[in-house]
């Protein structure tokens, strides 16, 4: 058996090399490059809203961003990827890139460039991860051991990685942008300089921002800022010295400065907007309501179109049970951006608490579908559940159970609650046994995390020509993992005719508060 899981990883490692479209070069990838454009276009949308969804004050800035990373994709090994490029609203210094061409930038990332050649660095490091298919290698090296052989046997010609494509479609964004490897980040830096240098840009403006990022990853003032991109991107003294080499290598462009201050002069001019609404939301987290709506009347005033300011506002109405502002802003924090959840889901959950609730479930769906909250999950599991849509209710619940905090917790006790309504003998060992009358006793085990009521006992006697089924009302409180004992009043029975002749099993039962 040992000789043959090793023939058969042999033959999976063999089958499952592709050639790296940058370097030329036979790399394990047990996708297609079509599974990674179909991961990267699932992933792509929800990623963005939830790393705050696309930065839009300003569009000519995000096609301004496209222009830039257009121009480098067309010079690129792989240049045939869909690639998109997109600014977040999002002041957390940070740059990302899916499988497939799917890239992303921070605002909070643009401001500490000084020139296009910076951003073009930045951009081209990112078109060359997805280029050269970095995450899907690095994916396809991680979970390797975790398919085994059922990567193999999984069906026919053709399909035989259908497992692995199917689990990695459903990850999330944080396991595609887990740390990259030491030679994919060189990889990335050296071929990211060739696009750059082929483009027209000038290859140092990389070189400077590796001097940037190795300083501020020793400044302690300033690490939890950029933790983020240093994270996956972690820089080093060594890929600095290697893309000065690169550089030398290469010939010299343009910085295009000009053109990016033009470009950048929005954002840079709401940097004190946005500034004060951080303060704004840090007053929230001290409960400060009315310190935070101050700060936010200071960003609302110099910057009305963001949608953040607003969402804000109704965030600290609501702090002060001002339900009727709060409302007002969440509304017109959708008006000002009706693409991002977050706003709809503030204004569903208010509306659905204030006994408004078809207007509120209609929020939550249109927050849901931009992105799958856990707590979008709880609210349409537990209307499912009260509308009898148990298959329905079951799902949405199940996602919203696998949060932390309340939401988590909130949804884990419904899921037990419903699923305690439709097959409560999944939360019950039954043993039985018989007392020294000779009468059918039942031992009950809870199973379960909570604490549940048994109310209702289903005992089936098989011995008769027609099995006779009586239903017991029991009332029985057991702790997660209590035992406790039942009397049937059935028998004389002997212990020989138990296994072959009774069943039990609880058909009905409660969580306890």
């Amino acid at each position: 058996m040992k000789s043959f899981t090793l023939m058969a990883t042999t033959v999976l490692l063999a089958s499952a090399c592709a050639v790296n479209p940058v370097t030329g070069k036979n790399e394990l990838s047990l996708m297609s490059t079509g599974d990674e454009v179909a991961i990267g276009e699932k992933n792509y949308p929800p990623s963005l809203q939830a790393q705050g969804g696309v930065y839009h004050v300003d569009l000519e800035l995000q096609r301004y961003v496209s222009d830039v990373g257009n121009r480098l994709a067309a010079v690129s090994d792989n240049p045939q990827l869909p690639y998109e490029f997109s600014v977040i609203n999002n002041p957390t210094p940070n740059a990302w890139a899916l499988p497939g061409g799917k890239i992303a930038i921070n605002r909070g990332l643009l401001l500490h460039l000084n020139d296009e050649a910076q951003l073009a660095a930045v951009l081209a490091h990112e078109i060359v991860h997805a280029a050269a298919r970095h995450g899907a290698a690095q994916q396809s090296r991680g979970t390797l051991m975790q398919i085994g052989l059922g990567a193999i046997q999984a069906g026919s010609e053709g399909r035989q990685y259908q497992k692995y494509t199917d689990m990695a479609s459903s990850l999330g964004m944080r396991a595609w942008l887990a740390r990259y490897g030491r030679d994919d980040e060189l990889e990335s830096d050296r071929y990211g300089m060739i696009y750059m240098a082929r483009a027209g840009y000038e290859p140092l403006a990389a070189v400077e921002l590796q001097q940037t990022f190795l300083a501020l990853s020793g400044d302690g003032d300033r690490d939890n800022q950029f933790s983020d991109l240093f994270s996956s991107h972690p820089p080093s003294l060594k890929r600095v010295k290697a893309n000065q080499l690169t550089a030398r290598s290469l010939v010299a462009g343009a910085r295009f400065k000009r053109r990016f201050e033009a470009a950048m002069s929005g954002l840079a001019a709401d940097a004190p907007a946005y500034k004060a609404a951080r303060r704004a939301s840090l007053a929230l987290s001290k409960n400060d309501p009315e310190n935070a709506l101050r700060l936010l009347d200071q960003a609302v005033a110099a910057q009305p179109a963001e949608s953040d300011f607003w969402r804000l506002r109704g965030d600290a109405w609501m702090t002060l049970k001002n339900l009727d502002n709060a409302e007002l802003a969440y509304t017109t924090a959708i008006s000002k951006n009706p693409r991002y959840y977050l706003g709809y889901l503030r204004r569903g959950e208010l509306r659905y608490q204030r006994g408004a609730i078809d207007p509120g479930l209609s929020d939550i769906q249109r927050s849901y579908d931009l992105l799958a909250t856990a707590k979008a999950s709880y609210y349409l599991g537990i209307t499912a559940q009260k509308r009898d849509q148990l298959q329905r209710a079951e799902g949405y619940l199940s996602a919203a159970a696998n949060a932390s905090g309340d939401v988590g917790e909130r949804a884990r006790r419904a899921l037990s609650s419903l699923r305690l309504s439709t097959a409560p003998e999944r939360f019950f060992k039954v043993d039985l046994g018989v007392n020294e009358r000779g009468l059918l006793r039942v031992r009950l085990r809870n199973t379960s995390q909570a604490v549940l009521r048994a109310m209702q006992l289903r005992v089936i006697d098989l011995h008769r020509s027609a099995a006779v089924e009586v239903i017991l009302p029991v009332d029985i409180v057991l702790s997660p993992g209590a035992s406790g004992v039942l009397e049937t009043g059935i028998g004389p029975v002997s212990g020989a005719q138990l296994s072959g002749r009774f069943q039990a099993e609880v058909v009905t039962a409660s969580l306890v508060e």
